[in-house]
């Protein structure tokens, strides 16, 4: 991993919920809000975006643990932002912290780790 992403980093996103982020499970609608599944992916996403640019050729970047707090629904056109913050790196473990909000209100804060491991080690795993 290159020594370019420090603590304190950002790295920010927006993404319009839309009705295929809504809560469902087997496609059956629960409720017609963004879901915390989608919160997680999204969480993941740009915690992931930060790390791309600092990968070696030869690493590759593994979700690891997420943490979420779903704090408040957000409807169908809502403009989330996303922003992920550097808040520790050890050894290849890298750590988010993300806040998730509309205009000036929390949705949604949580922590992503990932982890960096070479590609020939998770074909090894996953092989």
């Amino acid at each position: 991993m290159k020594p370019e992403l420090t603590i304190g980093t950002k790295h920010s996103i927006q993404i319009t919920v839309t009705n295929k982020m809504f809560a469902q499970f087997e496609g059956e609608l629960v409720h017609p809000v963004y879901s915390t599944a989608m919160m997680v992916y999204h969480m993941e996403w740009v915690s992931r975006q930060m790390i791309l640019g600092v990968l070696d050729e030869t690493e590759e970047g593994m979700g690891a643990e997420v943490k979420v707090k779903h704090l408040a629904p957000a409807k169908e056109g809502t403009i989330l932002t996303l922003e992920a913050t550097v808040v520790g790196i050890k050894k290849n473990f890298i750590i988010t912290k993300v806040l998730i909000f509309s205009e000036d209100r929390i949705m949604g804060e949580g922590e992503v780790t990932q982890v960096i491991i070479p590609k020939s080690k998770i074909k090894t795993m996953i092989d």
